[in-house]
């Protein structure tokens, strides 16, 4: 029972709830996020571009079967070894756009926080009584 009473206190402390809130508020926004890059940023930046997909960029290192189409489905299907580095690419830009999104939405969410009141630091005691001494100098003066 020791080691069930240990894991509930583990589970319960304020960190793994808040992580646990964390990790499923981070995949719904990672959807979120992915939408607006594949279906909103992509297409924009393609459109200027040019075609932005470089996934049928690829090197074959063996020779194909006869008959086979020179793509990349369908090398992969038939079993032919190919170097994709075009699928990289693509998913080093998706990652970069994604970065810079998740970055200016954060520094926006800052500058919507209040900033924390700073409390002044508590008056030492010594100035406190060097105050009281030096008002009780001018009433008498």
């Amino acid at each position: 029972m020791g080691m069930i009473q240990e894991f509930k206190s583990f589970a319960m402390r304020g960190n793994v709830v808040d992580l646990a809130v964390a990790v499923i508020i981070g995949g719904a926004f990672g959807k979120i996020v992915d939408s607006v890059v594949n279906d909103l940023i992509m297409p924009l930046v393609a459109r200027v571009v040019g075609k932005l997909d470089f996934s049928n960029l690829f090197v074959v290192l063996s020779d194909p079967p006869p008959g086979i189409p020179h793509t990349l489905d369908a090398l992969k299907k038939a079993g032919v070894p190919v170097f994709a580095y075009g699928s990289f690419i693509t998913v080093a830009v998706n990652f970069l756009i994604l970065a810079f999104i998740i970055f200016v939405m954060i520094r926006q969410i800052s500058k919507l926080q209040k900033p924390p009141a700073v409390e002044a630091p508590a008056t030492p005691e010594d100035v406190l009584l060097l105050r009281e001494i030096r008002d009780t100098l001018k009433s008498r003066g």
